[in-house]
């Protein structure tokens, strides 16, 4: 036998001839890129040519509208992607509304006449419905212009029907998310407003019940990896199902990652109330501000692929101030406080703050892990750059030792082995893994070389002589989002 190891070439080989074979083991040097897929748990109409429960990879933006059906809930999530990237790998999950559910209705009461021209600046959603109307038109005229105008935009998430003075405002889908729909008058009070003489009053969309099942179709994702969900489905049986199945996945036997994105509106007390019963590191649930005229499954998605934007660039690198592209931010008067924040963020619920020039930017990505197993207060899952520092760190080890030491042989430390020869020791692997150490250290992931030198553990397994044991005991570094200091002046 050779001194070499030769992966392809026999030993016994007579036949005279050049044989020249190639070897990657040691090809590639430094961290590997981590693949990046998006998956949208999205929900789409019967015009929508996609199969229900079938994964959908696509390219385009008008690949996903039509394949999920204009003015679907999964039509608004892929135009929010493309708002954000059009680089990430994106899928789609499409989900067909409940054949019993009930779609919500809201509705537009309309009063008086216009003593004057002027525009009714009607939004739906967050999707401006300007109708113009002239002096003296009596409420029912209105009525139909306004259910005309509704009609005519085939991206809007709703159909509307006049009878007399009011329009009634129904959602395509049926089910719960309906409910989610916002409907107001004057986004912009400075310069949009009801002609005078004229009063709509607006009753909130409500009464959409009957949520689709997403078994079926989390079941058809199989083992391919999504890095970043982002689901429409924000009920609490569709929620358990998919911290379930992100469960499975971030298991040692699956190492399939992937973090999901809700969006959630409400006051402080019932987001806090929803959040209570919720307690996974693997999704994030990004709250709605009372004033913000968007849908929650379009602000989940606009966070969502942001943070699967940016943490694919550097899963350490903190996402606060991000804009969120095209989203309508909330009134001044109708934002969250910092001590509501606060307290949102204590029970788990991500948060967004309006910059100096009006942009909704990410304050902080929060996941929804807030108690250990005890119910103790526990931080150390609380940040999504964590999850993804961690997602990445236990990809590159898979990947650096599976590179390095493909076919390899096993031996005790202290083995005379000749140079050349596929051969593995436990000290081996153990330089091997300090050198990704100091991989990862200089991408800005890890800090405290001297420490992880100290508690590195790497053995050969007492019961099974194939196996490497190791305890890898990586200080993560952290994110700087507080400074804090004491002006102590003098007189």
């Amino acid at each position: 036998m050779g001194a070499i190891s030769f992966n392809q070439i026999p030993v016994n080989l007579l036949t005279p001839g050049q044989y020249v074979e190639f070897d990657n083991s040691r090809a590639i040097s430094g961290l590997v890129a981590m693949p990046q897929r998006l998956l949208l748990i999205a929900p789409k109409l019967p015009a929508g040519t996609a199969a229900a429960d079938v994964p959908l990879q696509i390219s385009r933006e008008s690949d996903g509208i039509s394949g999920l059906g204009r003015g679907s809930i999964g039509a608004a999530m892929v135009s929010a992607v493309f708002r954000v990237t059009d680089t990430l790998e994106t899928w789609l999950l499409p989900i067909a509304d409940l054949d019993a559910g009930v779609a919500a209705t809201g509705s537009l009461s309309i009063g008086g006449s216009p003593a004057e021209a002027g525009i009714i600046h009607l939004y739906v959603a967050g999707a401006s419905v300007p109708v113009g109307i002239g002096p003296g038109v009596d409420a029912a005229s209105i009525a139909l212009t306004l259910s005309d105008a509704i009609n005519a935009d085939p991206d809007l998430p709703v159909t509307a029907a006049a009878d007399a003075s009011t329009v009634t405002v129904t959602a395509k889908h049926k089910g719960s998310l309906g409910n989610g729909i916002d409907l107001r008058l004057n986004y912009y009070p400075l310069s949009e407003k009801t002609p005078s003489g004229l009063s709509i009053a607006i009753t909130p969309m409500a009464g959409g019940t009957g949520d689709p099942p997403i078994s079926a179709a989390l079941a058809a994702i199989g083992a391919l990896q999504y890095n970043t969900l982002v689901s429409a489905c924000n009920d609490p049986a569709s929620i358990a199902l998919i911290e379930r199945e992100l469960d499975t996945r971030w298991g040692p036997l699956y190492q399939n990652d992937g973090h999901c994105h809700f969006g959630l509106r409400g006051s402080i007390g019932s987001i806090n109330n929803f959040l209570a019963a919720r307690n996974n590191p693997h999704t994030s649930f990004w709250a709605l501000e009372p004033g913000e005229p968007g849908a929650p499954w379009v602000k989940a998605t606009l966070a969502g692929v942001t943070a699967a934007y940016y943490l694919a660039i550097d899963p350490a690198r903190p996402l606060q101030t991000l804009p969120l592209p095209g989203w309508l931010s909330a009134p001044a008067g109708l934002r969250f406080t910092r001590a509501e924040r606060n307290n949102l963020l204590s029970y788990g619920a991500a948060t967004t703050i309006v910059d100096a020039g009006g942009n909704t930017a990410i304050e902080r990505a929060v996941t929804a892990y807030t108690q250990n197993p005890g119910g103790l207060s526990d931080p150390s899952y609380r940040d999504i750059e964590t999850m993804y520092t961690l997602s990445y760190l236990r990809y590159s080890v898979r990947a650096r030792i599976s590179q390095k030491f493909p076919r390899f042989k096993l031996a005790d430390d202290g083995t005379h082995f000749a140079p050349g020869q596929a051969v593995v020791t436990p000290i081996i692997i153990r330089a091997e893994l300090i050198a990704l150490f100091r991989d990862w250290e200089e991408a800005g992931l890890v800090e405290n070389l001297d420490q992880f030198k100290k508690d590195i553990l790497v053995s050969r397994n007492l019961s099974d002589v194939n196996r490497i044991d190791v305890l890898l005991p990586p200080n993560i570094v952290n994110q700087f989002r507080v400074f804090a200091a004491q002006i102590q002046f003098r007189l």
